[in-house]
């Protein structure tokens, strides 16, 4: 009789067991099966669309935002690429003979849910290709070629471009938030933008040089120093690391490109080597299509990680896309941030882009699963975005 109520206690207490841990097993499978749903694009074309309300958007307040966005034709470059040199003084590099008008494409979970224009013109993306430089600089930390971002770039590169006492202090993390006052020239532009002809409209007044971290300009010679340092850790063409890490994990096309400038090339290893500009204001600079700018902030929106394989970790996509001290403005590293809610006050302060002459832009919404793309507009992002979420329904 003992014996059998041993078992029968036994038995009981097991069934109380495997009825406790069977919510836990259950909801470990309800994620995984989650995790298993978030879509992904397949390579090129491969891009499902959806409509609107499948995903819960008002399809005619998307399709009125998009109408609109239609008509917003930038004036700050002109088609031809005929005002370049007036505006931003003698180029470096080629440009292309044309680009697209605007146009762009709106994702939500990953689908396109709405599509206008040429997206498949690879066009100058200026400044947006800073961000793309940003990414690449976590590549070189998360593969622990850089012990850490606020190591000074001295510690690792020694060509002469960080020798002087002030440029010795200057830190990886400097170079990204735009604070690192380097100085020098870069390619035949010195760092101070000054000469009318070389910096055309951007030509600069003379100023007292700060120290390195504590004061904002945005510097395309001092991002051109950074590419190049980022260069000779690589010790391969930067087009080449990005194309291989990132643009052909996440289906990219192979129209997109990097341009170098004419007089941009280096000696590494005994061999030539072109160095790549963060942006276009010179010529050359990041030549790429809508649709792989949108892949390339869907990346961004998944936290780096792109079908099951992390490209980039998740802690630089934080890092990258968070507020870095009080000097300057919402700016993490080489990312726009809405942190204050100034960019784009109708948007999430958790928003952030990567944006360019012309008004290129590659809009993050983590709050609500979002990724637009605009390109060649006039500039009032603001207003688009508050007409893309004034579709969302809550």
């Amino acid at each position: 009789m003992m014996l059998r109520r041993y078992f029968y206690t036994l038995a009981l207490a097991l069934g109380l067991l495997a009825c406790q841990q069977q919510p836990q097993q259950t909801a470990t499978a309800q994620q995984q099966q989650t995790a298993s749903k978030v879509y992904f694009p397949g390579k090129g074309d491969n891009w499902e669309h959806k409509q609107p309300e499948q995903l819960g958007l008002d399809a005619a307040k998307l399709q009125e935002a998009v109408e609109w966005a239609k008509t917003q034709e930038t004036t700050q470059m002109k088609k031809d690429f005929s005002t370049q040199e007036e505006i931003f003084g003698t180029p470096l590099g080629p440009l292309p003979a044309d680009r697209a008008f605007t146009n762009g494409l709106i994702l939500k979970n990953g689908y396109i849910v709405a599509e206008w224009g040429d997206t498949k013109a690879a066009d100058p993306t200026y400044s947006a290709a800073k961000s793309f430089l940003s990414t690449i600089l976590g590549l070189t930390i998360d593969k622990d070629m850089i012990q850490s971002i606020t190591d000074p770039v001295a510690k690792y590169v020694h060509d002469g471009g960080y020798d002087s006492a002030h440029n010795n202090k200057i830190t990886w993390e400097q170079h990204a938030r735009q604070t690192s006052e380097w100085e020098g020239e870069s390619w035949g532009k010195n760092s101070n933008f000054i000469g009318h002809e070389a910096f055309g409209k951007g030509e600069r007044k003379p100023r007292e040089l700060q120290e390195p971290g504590t004061f904002y300009e945005y510097n395309d010679v001092r991002i051109n120093r950074l590419a190049l340092s980022l260069l000779r850790l690589w010790e391969k063409p930067l087009p080449q690391v990005l194309k291989q890490e990132i643009m052909d994990p996440i289906g990219a096309s192979d129209t997109w490109q990097w341009v170098p400038y004419r007089n941009s090339t280096v000696s590494i290893n005994g061999q030539q080597m072109p160095s790549v500009s963060g942006g276009t204001r010179w010529g050359g600079g990041l030549w790429i299509s809508a649709r792989d700018e949108a892949r390339f902030g869907y990346l961004f929106l998944r936290n780096g990680r792109w079908d099951g394989k992390q490209l980039v970790s998740e802690e630089w996509v934080k890092q990258a896309t968070t507020r870095r001290g009080p000097v300057g403005p919402d700016y993490g590293y080489l990312w726009w941030l809405n942190t204050e809610g100034k960019f784009w006050p109708d948007a999430p302060t958790t928003s952030y882009a990567a944006l360019g002459a012309g008004q290129n832009t590659i809009w993050v919404d983590p709050a609500h699963d979002l990724v637009i793309v605009w390109r060649w507009h006039d500039g009032n992002q603001n207003e688009f975005i508050k007409r893309v979420l004034a579709a969302v329904k809550e």
